[in-house]
């Protein structure tokens, strides 16, 4: 490739000017040292020699990543001694705490903190206001699942301890009470011996049952007059009670204020910053989600002045911490994450951006994000430096952003010996550097080259301290991208201090244009983009440019004769394109920054540039081009006809006529994959002898044929001694879809044969790759064999994904075999229901804080959609927006998040564009969607967006269709199908049935879709009774079934034969009296106005009705419904008195008498009678039941009032005769069984009030265990107090937490 005067030399496959070939290498402890961060590849340290003060002094670099720990080795100051970290935030939200609520102190200097603790507060902390914002966490939200995971190991530890100290009490209490009465067999004492194995039961159960979800942490937020002040208590992470208090705490305000952080406790020896917003009301808990962004942080900008080998790349650059993974997603980044980063890199003035994150992406260089990256780069000039991904070694794998946006910087991952000796600790190194086998290949779908440059992927850098050590090795293209940003660090800090512009055009051309390549041919492009950066080259470069103006040359081409699509390099894929000569239209404009002037920058611009082709004889250019700053098209024609099967890649360049030495100042990327055709019958291509060495990539390009829809291959490997891993991959693109993807990484440890199957498109090229791992191998002499051989089936229908309507017609399958003989065997199951919701309210709002302001100045704002669904049995679910989910970069839109929570305000599950399936239990759910963007208009019209909730059947109740022969087959019954041959050039037809509606499962409303999968074909090799799972086949495709309208039911009611023996004036009397009751019912009793006309008509009704129990019932239901206010005795004596009338208005013996025989279900008479004889039975029940219950309450005030009063032998309570609850209790058991969970407080509060406090236990847990979801809080209360009475602390505590689990005081902040 022509190049400048400061050209690059080609290396064999090494980079580096000394890193090239290396037979022998022997490292010592300097060498070794300096290979676990490497600089030498990438000539850094040799620049730091040249420039001692051009080591990134003077830069800022934003790192988008899961976050940066301020404590970590090597991030605390830079080589000149400035802080290295001058901001952390949390821009995914993901640690926010409402700290709405406010309270002020009391006399003695307490707070009520949001857990509800009593909190004391620091009387040295200035609060001139006396507002205290309150709020509170879980802290596991705020912790990575690794360090949850060893905290939950070390808190369980200790916990086991104090529960087999609880056991062996109750073990002892048990045998002292045996040895004391030994087979005693009065009832009473049975009933003592029962409770105690009761205890000893409950201990070793709840030990079975454990589960952490963590302590929660207070949080108070002050303003002391000048800033905003956090403190936190910590008690309960801490192994001493005077350890972690409130105001023991270190107040901290925002850290770029003070740039001070703090830690929860030594036990989780976890930092923590925190930042507040929208005045008080939201405080940010800053914490990291992995120790990725630490790790990447170090590489770019460590600075270790006691070992300077192990000095990030630019160790005087600083950072600021932008999280853009969010903790409670595990790490995946988000929407509201990646725009709030970007605010927060262009408010501090940040020069670079490097964020070693991504994602697949179907439409290239498009979408939100990508947008305000490109504002960032134009406007504000910052150099966006990303990952290019992990999911090479196949083509055509590079991830978004960074291998797929023209404003950043795509890096590779390279790996040289000196890194496989010292980072790898290899047992031989290879011989010349190469790029990492998983490291992502271009080029992107449009053409583009994908990856840009290529940096060392791998080094032992610092890690957070939570993991207990000060660096670990990491490696991937997550470290390379650091590794340049750090290099490109350097060359900024050199440019500022020399007074040369910055622009991230000139920088990126710098460097791609004064690489060192790696590799020989030109197909490695795709691999390592322009090569292995030089920082050296790159600022003689730039020093010589510094007078040119600031350029992008801006590349756009189309096929010509068409006006779309657009794309930025040209790729000829498929057999057709390689086929035939094309001519394109390429349309190259200079793109200047926007403040560029037009008059000194625009007008004059103007450039003789000469156009190269790599190879002339398969790419055709014009020889010159005059650009000038409107920009300029000329057409090239591509033609490979006469190239052979394979890769090949080529490129058109722009060189400038009067200055060469610049380099090319535009490239378009040309790639030719021309497939094999498969001509034998049946069809299958064989692959042989292929010979692997490590790190050897061997590719090959099929066209499938026409008709297939899987391939099964064969894998075989021969000729090697030590154990060989391979990765393979088959890869097909198809237009304005996700590329079909198959991969496997198969370790083979002696010569065998491994078989696969995968599904294919026919007409399309395939892409197989075969790699052995860079490592696999090494230390070996002798070299693999690879034999490969595909063979591809299909069976061809008109539609591959059929919709049943919901009507009873079948649907007609017509079936061929375009390439050889096939086994039609159909299958086809649907196994999730798929229910459609609107909202039931929506909230649309500006956001209030400066985070969620646009560097362009427009404010974000965010519609809140709420959903409700019911589940009437336990399920596992996950919602579904079709318009949104499955994307976070080609969209649009900005970010969506969501979260299902209970009745009791308890999360079940959250998520955001990559839903999962969550197992809920019965009950109803809120569902809560947030999304963003400035656009109102966008948000408006999504206020009443359709969600699906995807609800699993189990495998019992999955619904297996049916297949026949003729069409009304689903009627007759008559002429199922099983399987048949099919032969080439002959169709059959089959029918698919729709399911019996007696298989549709319950609860599924009319317009609900079932969903499931149908095959066609089994492999080959599939036993006679395999194939029976559709998506267990090798070719499968979607199919959905309508559920269609309710049957109409028939009139189930009938007039009776017999009016009775009322007269029409009684019945009157009747429907005028339970009119009356109805309407008593309905009042409400929210204001004393209110209660008092209830009262008014209450004593009216009951003079009217005396004895009518349904009206006292309702007496009975409206006083339960009244506050009690503070005095709880009169309020429960009203109470009792109110059950007494519902007793006395009931004739028990009566009652008894009907019970005790059967009524005749036919006789309709007798089933009214039975109705109504039920209904006075459960009134009589709900009397004594809240009778019970008042009378309880009644003697706990008493007993209170009395202990504080002093009194040693406190009364049951005036007015209530001794007994009486007993007597109660006696009468409710006549009637219902009171182990039941709906009447079962009644027997806790028994069993406690004879102190057999494990029977008490006993049974409450049988009843929450009953009663399902969502939990009752009253339940969980009575069972603290009786873990309380029962002195089992570590139980108490262990609910405690759990209480702010079930029942949270409100829903977490999006």
């Amino acid at each position: 490739m022509p190049c400048s005067s400061i050209g690059a030399t080609t290396v064999g496959r090494g980079g580096g000017d000394d890193n090239g070939s290396l037979r022998s290498l022997k490292l010592n402890e300097s060498t070794f040292l300096a290979s676990l961060m490497p600089k030498k590849e990438i000539a850094a340290d040799r620049f730091i020699e040249e420039h001692p003060e051009y080591d990134g002094r003077g830069v800022v670099i934003a790192i988008f990543d899961s976050g940066v720990d301020p404590a970590a080795a090597g991030l605390q100051l830079t080589s000149d001694g400035k802080p290295k970290i001058l901001d952390v935030l949390d821009c995914t939200g993901s640690g926010d705490v409402d700290t709405s609520k406010v309270v002020q102190a009391d006399s003695d200097g307490h707070i009520c903190g949001a857990s509800g603790a009593s909190l004391a507060i620091n009387s040295s902390w200035k609060n001139p206001s006396g507002d205290w914002h309150v709020g509170c966490k879980l802290v596991y939200e705020l912790f990575t699942d690794s360090l949850t995971s060893r905290l939950k190991k070390e808190r369980r530890k200790k916990w086991d301890e104090k529960n087999q100290a609880a056991i062996a009490k109750a073990v002892k209490a048990q045998d002292e009470f045996d040895q004391k009465h030994g087979k005693a067999e009065d009832a009473e004492c049975k009933r003592i011996k029962e409770d105690l194995q009761n205890r000893v039961d409950l201990l070793r159960k709840q030990a079975e049952s454990y589960e952490d979800h963590g302590p929660i942490i207070d949080a108070v937020v002050w303003h002391d007059g000048e800033f905003w002040r956090v403190a936190l208590d910590t008690q309960s992470l801490e192994d001493g009670s005077d350890s972690g208090k409130l105001a023991d705490f270190e107040p901290l305000t925002n850290f770029r204020i003070e740039r001070k952080y703090g830690m929860f406790s030594k036990l989780d020896a976890c930092s923590f910053v925190v930042n507040v917003y929208d005045e008080g009301n939201i405080l940010s808990i800053v914490t990291d989600c992995s120790p990725h962004g630490t790790h990447v942080a170090g590489i770019a900008t460590a600075f270790h002045p006691e070992e300077p080998l192990l000095n990030g790349i630019a160790p005087g650059a600083q950072v600021i911490s932008c999280k853009i993974g969010d903790t409670r997603l595990g790490s995946m980044e988000t929407g509201t994450g990646l725009t709030r980063a970007l605010i927060a890199a262009v408010e501090h003035r940040c020069d670079l951006i490097n964020m070693s994150y991504g994602e697949p992406t179907l439409f290239p260089d498009y979408g939100r994000f990508v947008d305000l990256v490109n504002e960032v780069v134009d406007k504000h000039r910052l150099i966006f430096v990303s990952s290019a991904g992990n999911n090479g070694p196949a083509l055509s794998t590079v991830g978004a952003p960074g291998g797929t946006s023209s404003s950043i910087m795509g890096v590779g991952a390279y790996l040289s010996p000196a890194m496989a000796a010292g980072t790898h600790s290899v047992v031989e190194a290879p011989s010349e550097g190469l790029e990492y086998t998983w490291s992502s290949r271009g080029p992107t779908f449009d053409g583009d080259l994908g990856v840009s440059i290529s940096a060392p992927g791998g080094a032992v850098a610092p890690v957070p301290t939570w993991t207990l050590q000060r660096r670990m090795l990491m490696n991937g293209t997550s470290m390379a991208s650091p590794s340049a940003c750090g290099g490109v660090a350097l060359l900024l800090s050199a440019m500022k201090a020399e007074g040369i512009d910055v622009s991230p055009y000139t920088v990126r051309r710098a460097l791609e244009n004064t690489c060192v390549p790696v590799g020989s041919l030109p197909e490695d492009k795709l691999s390592t983009g322009q090569g292995l950066i030089q920082v050296h080259k790159a600022f003689e470069y730039i020093k010589m440019s510094k007078n040119i103006p600031d350029v992008q040359y801006q590349v756009k081409v189309t096929q010509s004769g068409t006006s779309a699509p657009t794309f930025r390099g040209i790729y000829l894929r498929e057999a057709t394109s390689c086929g035939q000569s094309t001519e394109w239209t390429i349309q190259v404009e200079p793109k200047f920054h926007e403040d560029a002037g037009k008059l000194e920058e625009l007008v004059p611009f103007e450039e003789c540039i000469e156009l190269h082709s790599t190879e002339k004889s398969i790419v055709r250019p014009p020889e010159y081009l005059l650009l000038t700053h409107n920009g300029r098209t000329f057409n090239i024609v591509v033609d490979p006809c006469n190239l052979g099967a394979g890769l090949r890649y080529f490129e058109v360049y722009g060189i400038d006529c009067k200055s060469p030495w610049r380099g090319p100042l535009f490239r378009i990327p040309i790639t030719v994959t021309k497939p094999v055709e498969v001509t034998v019958t049946p069809p299958e291509i064989p692959f042989s002898k292929m010979s692997f060495v490590p790190g050897h990539i061997e590719r090959r390009f099929v066209r499938v044929p026409q008709g297939a829809a899987w391939a099964e291959a064969i894998m075989q490997t021969s000729e090697f001694d030590t154990t060989r891993r391979f990765f393979v991959d088959a890869v097909q693109i198809s237009p304005l879809q996700r590329p079909i993807v198959w991969e496997s990484v198969v370790t083979f440890s002696s010569p065998a044969a491994k078989s696969y199957t995968f599904p294919v498109i026919g007409g399309q090229t395939m892409e197989l790759t075969i790699a052995q791992f860079w490592s696999s191998g090494i230390g070996s002499n002798e070299t693999a064999a690879v034999d490969f051989k595909i063979t591809f089936h299909g069976i061809a229908v008109k539609n591959e994904e059929l919709i049943l309507d919901g009507s009873e017609a079948p649907v007609r399958i017509d079936a061929e075999a375009l390439l050889a003989s096939e086994n039609l065997s159909p299958a086809a199951v649907l196994h999730m229901v798929r229910i459609p919701y609107r909202p039931v309210d929506s909230k649309l709002y500006a956001l209030d804080s400066n985070r969620d302001v646009l560097p362009s100045g427009k404010q974000i704002l965010a519609l809140t959609l709420t959903y409700k669904f019911k589940l009437e049995d336990g399920s596992e679910i996950r919602p579904y927006v079709p318009l949104l989910n499955n994307r976070v970069y080609d969209t649009k839109f900005e970010s969506q998040f969501y979260i299902v929570s209970d009745s009791n305000k308890r999360v079940h599950t959250l998520g955001d564009v990559y839903p999962k399936f969550k197992k809920l239990p019965k009950g109803e759910y809120t569902l809560q969607l947030y999304l963003r963007h400035e656009n109102v208009q966008y948000l408006e019209k999504l206020k009443q967006l359709v969600l699906f909730i995807e609800r699993k059947l189990e495998e019992k109740d999955a619904i297996r269709l049916s297949f026949f022969c003729q069409p009304d087959g689903p009627v007759t019954g008559d002429g199922a199908y099983k399987s048949s041959i099919l032969i080439p050039g002959k169709k059959e037809a089959i029918y698919l049935a729709p399911p019996t509606k007696e298989k549709l499962p319950k609860n599924t409303p009319p317009g609900s879709v079932l969903v499931g999968t149908i095959s066609y074909g089994k492999r080959s090799t599939s036993s006679q009774d395999g194939g029976k799972s559709p998506r267990k086949n090798p070719a499968s495709y979607q199919i959905c079934y309508i559920i269609p309208p309710n049957k109409i039911e028939e009139e189930k009611g009938k007039l009776s034969s017999s009016i009775g023996s009322k007269t029409t004036t009684e019945r009157l009397e009747e429907e005028i009296r339970d009119a009356k009751v109805k309407f008593f019912g309905s009042l409400k009793q929210n204001t004393d106005e209110e209660r008092s006309e209830w009262k008014n008509l209450s004593i009216k009704l009951k003079s009217e009705y005396p004895n009518y129990t349904p009206l006292l019932a309702k007496v009975l239901e409206g006083l339960l419904s009244q506050s009690n206010g503070s005095d709880k005795i009169s309020h429960n004596h009203e109470v009792i008195g109110g059950a007494d009338d519902v007793i006395g208005s009931i004739d028990k013996e009566e009652l008894a008498k009907y019970f005790a025989f059967r009524s005749d279900p036919e006789d309709e008479e007798a089933e009214r009678t039975k109705k109504k004889m039920e209904t006075t039975r459960d009134q009589l029940v709900e009397a004594l039941y809240r009778k019970g219950l008042a009378i309880a309450e009644i003697e706990s005030v008493s007993q209170e009032k009395a202990s504080a009063a002093g009194d040693d032998e406190p009364t049951e309570g005036p007015c209530l005769p001794p007994g009486l609850f007993d007597e109660n209790f006696k009468e409710l058991k006549k009637w219902v069984d009171v182990k039941t969970s709906k009447h079962g407080t009644l027997l806790v509060l028994s069993e406690k009030r004879h102190g057999r406090l494990g029977t008490a236990l006993k049974v409450l847990n049988d009843m929450i265990q009953e009663d399902g979801d969502p939990p009752k809080r009253q339940l969980y209360e009575l069972k603290l107090s009786l873990l309380a009475d029962i002195g089992w602390d570590h139980s108490l505590s262990y609910e405690e937490e759990w209480m702010h689990v079930r029942f949270p005081a409100a829903l977490p902040l999006f």
